[in-house]
């Protein structure tokens, strides 16, 4: 009697997202998808972009498959064609249609195209992924940096539209600078601060009560 090897047998597809990634050889779907939704920095990516960066691999792989050669920006480009709310419908069915023409079963792939629900379940269900409660310092960083992004925005728009005006020969003005100060100013206890300040300190000068509530009476 000869002997036997046993194959292993091979891991069942949870979900959608597991059948995708398996039938278009995304070997590294589950760990990018792990690692990029529970990222702690600002980079991280919410379910819908992570739908978005699912499906433009599903094209992408399309594309390869079918031998298709694309140049970066254009597997992204195509799918916001496909898919984006602000597409018109004549500009959709003639990029479908292109599609076609060079050989992708567009209509197949449009139905494996995923939801963000379907990752967030995947996330959850199958990979048993979990967010971690970001910590308090964790959180004024994360502060910090949004609105000092803000604030340099508001200084590079304001500047512009001011040098705008000036080359229009509509407002006249020399060198000059663009100083955004945002302050908060709490009704309570009367004092004003920068933002960077009330992050720093932790909060105004209002006092805590017995109960570790804050005393917001006016002396």
């Amino acid at each position: 009697m000869s002997e036997q090897t046993s194959e292993p047998e091979s891991r069942p597809t949870c979900c959608k997202v597991g059948r995708i990634g398996t039938e278009y050889g995304l070997t590294d779907l589950d760990e990018t998808l792990v690692e990029y939704w529970t990222d702690r920095t600002e980079d991280r990516y919410s379910t819908r972009e992570l739908a978005t960066y699912v499906n433009e691999r599903i094209l992408e792989g399309a594309f390869d498959e079918a031998g298709i050669q694309h140049r970066d920006g254009e597997i992204a480009n195509t799918y916001r064609l496909l898919t984006d709310d602000d597409v018109s419908s004549g500009v959709r069915v003639q990029t479908r249609n292109e599609l076609e023409r060079d050989g992708l079963a567009i209509e197949d792939i449009e139905r494996d195209f995923v939801s963000h629900q379907s990752v967030y379940t995947h996330l959850k269900r199958c990979l048993e992924a979990e967010l971690e409660t970001p910590t308090d310092d964790e959180r004024l960083e994360r502060s910090r940096n949004k609105l000092g992004a803000l604030r340099t925005r508001t200084s590079a728009v304001t500047a512009d539209t001011i040098a705008q005006l000036e080359r229009n020969d509509i407002l006249e003005i020399g060198e000059f600078d663009v100083i955004v100060d945002v302050s908060v100013s709490c009704t309570d206890c009367k004092q004003q601060y920068t933002v960077a300040e009330l992050l720093d300190r932790g909060g105004c000068a209002c006092e805590p009560d017995a109960d570790g509530q804050l005393d917001h009476s006016t002396n």
